[in-house]
């Protein structure tokens, strides 16, 4: 899988969420760190579209895929998990890499899950 995917990790997750990435090998940033926490989704997307960056969140109105067409945006992870304490956050992320490994979330919707990942193209 390639290290060159980018990734920026939303408000709605711990800022430590992007040590995994980077962990991982890959280029990852922060809603928080960049300053733009609270912006508007659509904001947040177009910077996505600009960064070619893979927004990470626990944001649903990201899945509504007639306003974000996966083909049309760098790529959406949603965590769709019932405990969303860091600790779990974070747990899971861990997991997701392995997945990323094996497909690569590009211009793709991911939906993330306790025991499972939901993608659409």
């Amino acid at each position: 899988m390639s290290k060159d995917l980018k990734f920026k990790i939303d408000e709605n997750l711990p800022v430590e969420a992007a040590n995994i990435f980077t962990k991982f090998g890959y280029d990852a940033e922060t809603v928080f760190y960049e300053g733009i926490k609270g912006f508007p989704d659509k904001e947040i997307m177009e910077l996505c579209r600009r960064e070619g960056r893979i927004l990470v969140t626990l944001d649903l109105d990201f899945s509504d895929v007639r306003v974000y067409p996966p083909a049309s945006v760098p790529g959406i992870i949603i965590l769709r998990i019932t405990d969303q304490s860091a600790e779990s956050i974070l747990s899971i992320l861990e997991k997701l890499m392995l997945a990323i490994k094996i497909e690569n979330p590009a211009a793709k919707l991911w939906i993330v899950e306790e025991t499972r990942i939901r993608i659409r193209e």
